[in-house]
């Protein structure tokens, strides 16, 4: 097969992918707390030989996590908690430890307070955060300070992977991370607000508009190389 056809097919497959999260882009438009995502694209280059062109080709290796705030509803519910800032929550999984800005919490009979999936939320320590029996008049400071009637009963603690880089979206809008976290001091919390999803539609359609005309126009290639094809073994074989 022509090297041109390779480089293009490498190209449609990873223009493949970016569709793909355009698309999960704009499904999770309205999903509290969801970050947006972006690919990656990383460009081969093969020498072929001193008297040969180098062969390029352009592969999604990867996946970008938009970080950007997303903007905060009032909800007056005592456990709906936003961040303004940098910085995640951290809940524990069957896996480990993970990370999330979606902050609709829920206290079980127990106390302890969980995500709709059934993850508890953890403070500062990595404990999963449990309100007292006759917990009353719960209130949450900026710092993440929980406190029941006017006393502290536990702290949030926001934080941020050591590395950025190492952030990886899990599912939904839970995040894994390798190596450490560090706390942040940026983040502030806002009882009573969710934080909403980052993603703007407007600007994720024009993205998948631009993004299917260049599979299109790739798509193009491929039938014109393969119609050429066509052609030399019909007059070779001829």
């Amino acid at each position: 097969m022509d090297n041109a056809v390779y480089a293009t097919l490498t190209r449609q497959s990873g223009l493949m992918r970016e569709m793909q999260t355009v698309a999960n882009n704009i499904a999770n438009a309205a999903t509290t707390g969801f970050r947006k995502e972006g690919v990656v694209f990383a460009e081969h280059v093969r020498g072929l030989g001193p008297d040969t062109p180098s062969l390029s080709m352009a592969t999604a290796s990867g996946r970008a996590i938009d970080l950007a705030q997303a903007p905060l509803t009032k909800t007056g519910a005592p456990f709906d908690l936003a961040i303004e800032g940098e910085g995640f929550f951290q809940i524990q999984t069957p896996t480990g430890i993970e990370l999330t800005r979606a902050g609709g919490f829920t206290p079980t009979p127990e106390g302890t307070l969980i995500t709709p999936d059934g993850f508890a939320l953890l403070d500062e320590g990595g404990a999963p955060i449990v309100l007292p029996a006759g917990a009353h008049d719960i209130a949450v400071a900026a710092d993440g300070t929980i406190s029941s009637g006017g006393g502290p009963i536990a702290r949030l603690g926001l934080v941020l992977p050591a590395d950025p880089a190492e952030l990886r979206h899990v599912a939904g809008t839970r995040f894994a991370f390798a190596g450490d976290v560090v706390p942040t001091g940026d983040g502030r919390i806002f009882q009573g607000f969710l934080e909403g999803s980052n993603v703007s539609p407007v600007y994720e359609v024009a993205r998948m508009i631009e993004v299917q005309r260049a599979y299109e126009l790739g798509q193009a290639f491929l039938e014109r190389e393969d119609g050429r094809i066509r052609a030399v073994i019909q007059t070779l074989g001829g």
